[in-house]
């Protein structure tokens, strides 16, 4: 399809609605009033986020492959597998990215891997696409006013949206780290009351340091996180100096060319606090990084997604090479919509990727305020909740642990619905008092109590002041890693998504080997108690987690199919290939047979070889007729060995070619009398790859031209004919002789002079 359809389609198009809402349920029902409107002029980043192509489809991969009786158990997909699949038609997103520019938006960002057009535009632009008022309102809780669009946005596309992020600023992202001095000040009490079990940490003061945590959850194994890549969600940016700061105080060795700092979408990465007005503090952006690398010394690299939305740092994450196969978000946000991010977390399901949210630090989960869900509360992500740890000694192993009085957990305020994990029996009883119907959290836990040392905002560090389970998310993140690292060495895919595979097995005998049953301590509105409870979820991880995740990865011998380019030009009357890759998973080295199929008339495909083994390249190759249609078609590419299939697909353009000729005339001086008629002969030479036809301008009044024949198909001649009426205007002047067809055009002049 050509821009210029794509224009016409979108003009014609009737508005369409989003997938999700965007106007908070206090806007729409009246709760606050308008008291103003967003100045005109002001600018917007926005992220439009485009659906999945095939919900049902991707829904029934997700559960796939994580059931281990599938013949696709645990074959993740690519990127670029997924955007074939699941993702956007290139037709599709181009017609995004023109609607975007049509309205006077600057495309800033996003690709139609990640799902998303990333703009900035003013607000008249804004009101103008999606068809709303930005209007503001005063917040009902926080000192300041909000802004949102007065209704739901629309847009004139020929399809729907997902989601446009950026449209409102009602919640601003917060970081779940909590300090004991606010803690206790909040409480009217002094810190120092407050109970630490920091008495056996390695770190100042007996602080509990990331290599402790390693020490206390996994030992003194050989697992380092080796050839692994973790990711993690910041909404501010870092100084690396206050990471350089903790290394060299604790006297460790500052991995620091292993960190990659990633803007998303043009956010800062950099991070300095100001004493006198405290603009950006890199507390929790710090202890991230030291969690993380506690747990899993050895990573080849960690990544800092910074961004200002959340569409825009998730698209990244399941888009960026390398893929960051194990991830840990410690901030908090209520969107608008919980389903805003499904596509993403579903996604990252799909790719293999683990993703770990703190479940907050405010007890019981509420829908809004301090104590929100969102997101451990979404069904494809694993909530980490908090405990209280002791260690045997310093650098010690884990001695004893309860649940940490602020662990956020509960039953989801945001109606997520029941979980296919959660509803094996043994899960939910009248002892830990969770929902049959709704999603349940945190799913795991570890340490979040005030017994950590930290560095941040380039000042002194502190020892025990400051907790919360966004220590809990980068240690799981980095535990993870450890698992991947087991699994590559036994030629297996990652983790993923371990929630279902860890309520399977801890309803069996393995729980109290993989897991500390923290069965002791209250939050809230609930207790731990033996087994699961919502609280500390299963618990924190033992060393024999690592091999009970990497020795359940057994896989059916199977194959992934992908073709590259996957996107292809063809011009009319000759060819182009592609190399068709087979990839065997599970010591899979049987045939695969290749076909491909949608293919538009005057299209074909031939395959050398026509059949592989294992994991092999053939090379598809696109042969387009000179009577093609010219356009964009979605060519399948089938793999077929035995009762196994699978696909991929190939966007082939079809162009026109274009012609190169030169015209010429003889004679290029011609002399009619009034009343009769003279010739000159147009000779077409050179190239011609499509009908030819020719016109000609600038005759003079009572002249009539005709061409004998009117086009050529090939080179060669045709004969102009100059006729003069009775009443033609006498004189010299010059006719200009066009030459239109195959892509191109050519020109000549006759000088014609009509006398009585």
């Amino acid at each position: 399809m050509t821009l210029s359809v794509l224009g016409a389609a979108v003009v014609a198009a009737q508005a369409q609605s989003m997938m999700t809402h965007h106007v908070r349920d206090l806007v729409r029902n009246g709760e606050v009033q308008s008291n103003g409107r967003l100045p005109q002029n002001q600018m917007l980043n926005l992220d439009i986020v485009l659906p999945v192509r095939d919900q049902a489809g991707l829904d029934r991969f997700v559960q796939q492959v994580y059931d281990p009786t599938s013949a696709i158990y645990r074959h993740f997909l690519t990127p670029q597998q997924f955007t074939a699949r699941f993702g956007p038609t290139q037709d599709d997103y181009n017609a995004v990215v023109q609607f975007a520019q049509m309205n006077g938006f600057t495309v800033t960002g996003g690709s139609r891997d990640g799902m998303d057009v990333q703009v900035r535009g003013s607000v008249a632009a804004v009101e103008t696409a999606f068809h709303v008022r930005m209007q503001t309102y005063k917040h009902p809780t926080e000192d300041r006013n909000f802004y949102s669009p007065d209704q739901e946005p629309t847009t004139d596309l020929p399809f729907n949206l997902w989601h446009v992020s950026g449209l409102d600023n009602y919640s601003i992202p917060h970081p779940l780290v909590v300090s004991k001095t606010a803690y206790a000040a909040a409480l009217g009490i002094d810190a120092n009351q407050l109970v630490s079990h920091a008495t056996t940490g390695s770190g100042p003061s007996a602080s509990f340091l990331g290599s402790d945590i390693r020490a206390a959850y996994y030992g003194s194994g050989s697992l380092t996180g080796a050839g692994q890549n973790l990711g993690l969600l910041e909404y501010y940016g870092t100084d690396l100096a206050d990471l350089q700061t903790y290394y060299k105080n604790i006297g460790q060795t500052y991995p620091g060319s292993i960190i990659t700092l990633l803007s998303t979408d043009g956010t800062s990465t950099s991070c300095t606090y100001n004493r006198a007005g405290g603009d950006c503090d890199d507390t929790e952006q710090t202890l991230d990084m030291t969690q993380a690398l506690g747990m899993a010394p050895g990573l080849a690299s960690l990544t800092m997604y910074v961004g200002s939305t959340d569409t825009a740092i998730i698209s990244a994450m399941t888009t960026h090479s390398p893929l960051p196969t194990t991830i840990g978000c410690s901030w908090g946000w209520t969107p608008a919509d919980p389903s805003t991010l499904n596509p993403y977390f579903e996604k990252m399901a799909a790719q293999g990727q683990s993703f770990f949210a703190a479940s907050g630090d405010n007890s019981t989960w509420t829908k809004t305020g301090k104590s929100a869900a969102w997101p451990a509360d979404n069904a494809y992500v694993i909530s980490v909740g908090g405990t209280d740890l002791v260690t045997a000694s310093a650098a010690g192993p884990w001695k004893s642990e309860t649940a940490w009085s602020d662990s956020g957990g509960g039953i989801s305020p945001d109606s997520i619905a029941i979980p296919s994990w959660q509803q094996i029996a043994g899960v939910i009883n009248s002892s830990n008092k969770g929902s049959t119907t709704l999603r349940n959290g945190p799913d795991v836990s570890a340490n979040a109590n005030f017994t950590f040392y930290t560095c941040a905002d380039q000042t002194s560090c502190l020892a025990n002041e400051y907790g919360g389970t966004s220590f809990a998310a980068p240690m799981w993140a980095g535990y993870i890693a450890l698992v991947n690292q087991q699994l590559a060495a036994n030629s297996q895919t990652p983790a993923g998504f371990i929630n279902p595979t860890i309520y399977q097995q801890n309803v069996g005998a393995s729980y109290g080997t993989n897991f500390h049953d923290i069965t002791s301590g209250t939050s809230g509105s609930y207790s731990a108690v033996t087994g699961y409870d919502l609280v500390t979820g299963w618990g924190s991880p033992t060393p024999a987690l690592v091999n009970a995740l990497a020795g359940t990865q057994t896989q059916t011998p199977d194959f992934t199919i992908a073709a590259s380019p996957s996107s292809l030009t063809v011009t009319q009357g000759s060819s182009g290939n592609s190399i068709v890759s087979i990839s065997g998973i599970g010591g899979f080295s049987s045939a695969v047979s290749l076909s491909a199929s949608n293919l538009p008339s005057g299209v074909t495909v031939g395959f050398n070889p026509t059949s592989i083994s294992g994991s092999q390249t053939s090379t598809a190759t696109f042969t387009v007729a000179s009577t093609a249609t010219p356009g964009t078609y979605s060519i399948t590419v089938t793999g077929t060995s035995g009762s196994l299939q699978h696909t991929t697909t190939v966007s082939l353009t079809v162009s026109s070619p274009v012609s190169s000729y030169t015209i010429a005339a003889s004679p290029k001086s011609l002399t009619v009398t009034k009343g009769s008629s003279g010739n000159s002969t147009i000779t077409l030479n050179g190239t011609v790859t499509a009908a030819v036809t020719f016109s000609a301008s600038g005759q003079g009044s009572g002249e009539t031209i005709t061409f004998t024949p009117s086009s050529l198909s090939a080179a060669g001649t045709t004969t102009m004919n100059v006729t003069a009426s009775s009443s033609a205007t006498t004189g010299s002047h010059t006719i200009t002789i066009t030459a239109s067809g195959g892509g191109t055009s050519a020109q000549t002049t006759v000088t014609v002079k009509v006398k009585r």
